[in-house]
Protein backbone atom coordinates (compact mmCIF):
# COMPACT_ATOMS: atom_id res chain seq x y z
CA UNK A 1 0.00 0.00 0.00
CA UNK A 2 3.00 1.97 -0.22
CA UNK A 3 2.17 5.27 -1.87
CA UNK A 4 -1.61 4.72 -1.62
CA UNK A 5 -1.51 8.71 -0.43
CA UNK A 6 1.50 10.02 -2.16
CA UNK A 7 -0.19 10.45 -5.56
CA UNK A 8 -1.13 7.22 -6.67
CA UNK A 9 -4.74 7.37 -5.32
CA UNK A 10 -4.92 11.25 -4.50
CA UNK A 11 -8.24 11.70 -5.21
CA UNK A 12 -9.62 9.11 -3.02
CA UNK A 13 -12.60 10.98 -1.58
CA UNK A 14 -14.94 9.39 1.23
CA UNK A 15 -18.84 9.83 1.04
CA UNK A 16 -21.51 8.50 -0.42
CA UNK A 17 -22.27 7.22 -4.10
CA UNK A 18 -21.01 9.60 -5.97
CA UNK A 19 -17.25 9.47 -4.42
CA UNK A 20 -17.46 5.88 -4.55
CA UNK A 21 -17.85 5.91 -8.09
CA UNK A 22 -15.25 8.72 -8.33
CA UNK A 23 -12.82 6.73 -6.42
CA UNK A 24 -14.03 3.41 -8.12
CA UNK A 25 -12.44 5.16 -11.81
CA UNK A 26 -9.54 6.67 -10.05
CA UNK A 27 -8.45 3.76 -8.90
CA UNK A 28 -9.34 1.11 -12.00
CA UNK A 29 -7.25 3.52 -13.54
CA UNK A 30 -4.11 3.71 -10.71
CA UNK A 31 -0.34 2.19 -10.89
CA UNK A 32 -1.66 0.82 -7.97
CA UNK A 33 -4.22 -1.09 -9.90
CA UNK A 34 -2.37 -2.58 -12.41
CA UNK A 35 0.69 -4.25 -9.93
CA UNK A 36 -2.48 -5.36 -7.33
CA UNK A 37 -3.69 -7.10 -10.84
CA UNK A 38 -0.39 -8.22 -12.54
CA UNK A 39 0.43 -9.79 -9.02
CA UNK A 40 -3.33 -11.69 -8.47
CA UNK A 41 -3.15 -12.82 -12.01
CA UNK A 42 0.42 -14.07 -11.59
CA UNK A 43 -0.34 -15.69 -7.87
CA UNK A 44 -3.50 -17.54 -9.50
CA UNK A 45 -1.33 -19.22 -12.26
CA UNK A 46 1.47 -20.09 -10.11
CA UNK A 47 -1.06 -21.52 -7.38
CA UNK A 48 -2.21 -23.68 -10.23
CA UNK A 49 0.93 -24.68 -11.62
CA UNK A 50 1.91 -25.99 -8.02
CA UNK A 51 -1.38 -27.44 -6.96
CA UNK A 52 -1.58 -29.64 -10.36
CA UNK A 53 2.27 -30.73 -10.13
CA UNK A 54 4.50 -30.50 -7.84
CA UNK A 55 1.73 -30.11 -4.85
CA UNK A 56 -0.30 -33.23 -6.17
CA UNK A 57 3.20 -35.58 -5.89
CA UNK A 58 3.91 -33.66 -2.32
CA UNK A 59 0.14 -34.18 -1.51
CA UNK A 60 0.61 -37.90 -2.02
CA UNK A 61 3.47 -37.89 0.71
CA UNK A 62 1.78 -36.50 3.24
CA UNK A 63 0.62 -38.97 6.42
CA UNK A 64 -3.33 -39.27 6.26
CA UNK A 65 -4.04 -36.21 8.69
CA UNK A 66 -1.64 -34.16 6.89
CA UNK A 67 -3.39 -34.78 3.55
CA UNK A 68 -6.56 -33.69 5.07
CA UNK A 69 -5.23 -30.72 5.91
CA UNK A 70 -3.23 -30.06 2.64
CA UNK A 71 -6.80 -30.57 0.75
CA UNK A 72 -8.86 -27.70 3.08
CA UNK A 73 -6.35 -25.74 2.67
CA UNK A 74 -5.40 -25.52 -0.91
CA UNK A 75 -9.19 -25.52 -0.98
CA UNK A 76 -8.81 -22.35 0.67
CA UNK A 77 -6.12 -20.83 -1.15
CA UNK A 78 -8.13 -21.23 -4.14
CA UNK A 79 -11.29 -19.77 -2.98
CA UNK A 80 -9.11 -17.06 -1.63
CA UNK A 81 -7.38 -16.57 -5.15
CA UNK A 82 -10.68 -16.93 -7.04
CA UNK A 83 -12.14 -14.01 -5.00
CA UNK A 84 -9.11 -11.76 -5.43
CA UNK A 85 -9.36 -12.67 -9.04
CA UNK A 86 -13.27 -12.16 -9.71
CA UNK A 87 -12.83 -8.48 -7.61
CA UNK A 88 -10.02 -7.13 -10.20
CA UNK A 89 -11.54 -8.46 -13.25
CA UNK A 90 -15.13 -6.29 -12.16
CA UNK A 91 -12.37 -3.55 -11.27
CA UNK A 92 -10.64 -4.16 -15.03
CA UNK A 93 -13.96 -3.71 -15.96
CA UNK A 94 -15.27 -0.59 -14.72
CA UNK A 95 -11.72 0.64 -15.86
CA UNK A 96 -12.14 -0.01 -19.59
CA UNK A 97 -16.21 0.89 -19.28
CA UNK A 98 -17.65 -2.24 -19.65
CA UNK A 99 -19.38 -1.80 -16.16
CA UNK A 100 -20.14 1.08 -14.11
CA UNK A 101 -19.05 1.85 -10.59
CA UNK A 102 -22.50 1.53 -9.41
CA UNK A 103 -22.70 -2.00 -10.91
CA UNK A 104 -19.67 -2.94 -9.18
CA UNK A 105 -20.73 -1.96 -5.68
CA UNK A 106 -23.55 -4.42 -5.90
CA UNK A 107 -22.95 -7.22 -3.23
CA UNK A 108 -22.33 -10.03 -6.10
CA UNK A 109 -19.14 -8.56 -7.61
CA UNK A 110 -17.58 -7.66 -4.03
CA UNK A 111 -14.91 -9.31 -1.93
CA UNK A 112 -16.89 -12.29 -0.78
CA UNK A 113 -16.36 -15.75 1.35
CA UNK A 114 -15.02 -13.99 4.06
CA UNK A 115 -15.25 -16.68 6.68
CA UNK A 116 -13.64 -19.42 4.24
CA UNK A 117 -10.67 -17.14 3.58
CA UNK A 118 -10.32 -15.35 6.37
CA UNK A 119 -10.52 -18.55 8.51
CA UNK A 120 -7.67 -19.34 10.99
CA UNK A 121 -5.22 -22.31 9.93
CA UNK A 122 -6.04 -25.87 11.50
CA UNK A 123 -3.30 -27.70 13.48
CA UNK A 124 -1.26 -29.79 11.63
CA UNK A 125 -0.11 -27.28 9.10
CA UNK A 126 3.35 -27.62 10.17
CA UNK A 127 3.42 -30.91 8.11
CA UNK A 128 1.95 -29.10 5.27
CA UNK A 129 4.56 -28.46 2.27
CA UNK A 130 6.44 -25.44 2.40
CA UNK A 131 5.52 -24.16 -0.75
CA UNK A 132 1.67 -24.25 -0.06
CA UNK A 133 2.26 -23.00 3.18
CA UNK A 134 4.32 -19.81 1.36
CA UNK A 135 1.46 -19.64 -0.92
CA UNK A 136 -1.03 -19.42 2.14
CA UNK A 137 0.92 -16.97 3.84
CA UNK A 138 0.67 -14.58 0.05
CA UNK A 139 -2.77 -15.01 -0.93
CA UNK A 140 -3.85 -14.22 2.25
CA UNK A 141 -1.66 -10.67 2.43
CA UNK A 142 -3.32 -10.14 -1.09
CA UNK A 143 -7.00 -10.98 0.27
CA UNK A 144 -6.43 -8.74 2.95
CA UNK A 145 -5.19 -5.88 0.86
CA UNK A 146 -7.94 -6.09 -1.66
CA UNK A 147 -10.31 -5.96 1.15
CA UNK A 148 -9.50 -2.63 2.43
CA UNK A 149 -9.16 -1.66 -0.93
CA UNK A 150 -12.67 -2.80 -1.49
CA UNK A 151 -13.99 -1.26 1.41
CA UNK A 152 -12.33 2.11 0.85
CA UNK A 153 -13.66 2.06 -2.34
CA UNK A 154 -17.01 0.87 -1.78
CA UNK A 155 -17.71 0.82 1.72
CA UNK A 156 -17.93 -1.84 4.20
CA UNK A 157 -19.97 -4.46 3.49
CA UNK A 158 -23.16 -5.07 5.80
CA UNK A 159 -22.47 -7.89 8.07
CA UNK A 160 -25.14 -10.52 9.63
CA UNK A 161 -25.45 -9.54 13.32
CA UNK A 162 -23.91 -12.35 15.16
CA UNK A 163 -24.43 -13.67 18.48
CA UNK A 164 -27.33 -12.77 20.83
CA UNK A 165 -28.22 -9.89 18.64
CA UNK A 166 -28.73 -12.28 15.90
CA UNK A 167 -30.53 -14.76 17.68
CA UNK A 168 -33.24 -12.19 19.07
CA UNK A 169 -33.39 -10.56 15.38
CA UNK A 170 -34.66 -14.48 14.35
CA UNK A 171 -37.04 -14.58 17.67
CA UNK A 172 -38.44 -11.12 16.80
CA UNK A 173 -38.84 -12.66 13.22
CA UNK A 174 -40.39 -15.54 13.87
CA UNK A 175 -42.75 -14.13 16.62
CA UNK A 176 -43.44 -11.07 14.51
CA UNK A 177 -45.00 -12.64 12.06
CA UNK A 178 -46.68 -15.20 14.08
CA UNK A 179 -48.35 -12.13 15.94
CA UNK A 180 -49.45 -10.43 12.32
Amino acid sequence: MKGWFKGEFMAYKPGGMEAQAANAMTFAGSELFRRTFEEGMAMVEETATYLDGKGRAESKLLPSKAALTYAGESMRLTTRLMQVASWLLVQRAVSEGEMTPSEAQNDKYRLGAREICRGSRPEGTDLLPAKLVELLTRSMNLYERVERLDQMIYGRPEVAPAGVTAQLDRLQAAFGRAAE
